[in-house]
């Protein structure tokens, strides 16, 4: 008998206990201290497109996904030269989505190998990425 008041009262205090939650919900970020950040995790870092023919415009999607707790906002994406040309997603990126920064490498006066980075910007906790790019290029007369 004393066993089952003793359940009856945990049930009770449980029940109690989830109707005080007053709608929110307990997400495994606020049970860890939500800081209120975005966080931008790239699927890679770094993309090679081998051998290309000078002359060529190469192109590459760098996916990223937001894997913090606020909306994520792209700054600026910048390139070392003016060969290279970023495009990525000007929209808030919201907590468990995603995006794309896609890289266009003009190959126009290139040989050999070639690396080439992209400093990415964003209000995310840690503000600067740095991605890469490598090509070798091969002249078309060889």
């Amino acid at each position: 008998m004393k066993n089952i008041f003793l359940l009856s009262l945990v049930m009770i205090s449980l029940s109690i206990s989830q109707c005080r939650n007053d709608g929110r919900r307990n997400t495994s970020a606020a049970v860890l201290g939500d800081t209120g950040k975005a966080k931008i995790v790239f699927r890679e870092y770094e993309h090679s497109f081998g051998k290309v023919t000078q002359g060529e415009k190469v192109s590459h999607v760098f996916k990223f996904d937001n894997m913090g707790t606020a909306d994520l906002l792209i700054a600026s994406a910048l390139t070392t030269c003016g060969c290279t040309v970023p495009e990525y997603d000007r929209k808030p990126i919201v907590p468990g989505g995603s995006g794309n920064l896609e890289v266009v490498f003009d190959t126009s006066g290139k040989d050999g190998m070639q690396t080439k980075t992209i400093t990415v910007k964003s209000n995310a906790d840690k503000p600067v990425v740095i991605l890469k790019i490598t090509a070798e290029v091969i002249a078309g007369n060889r």
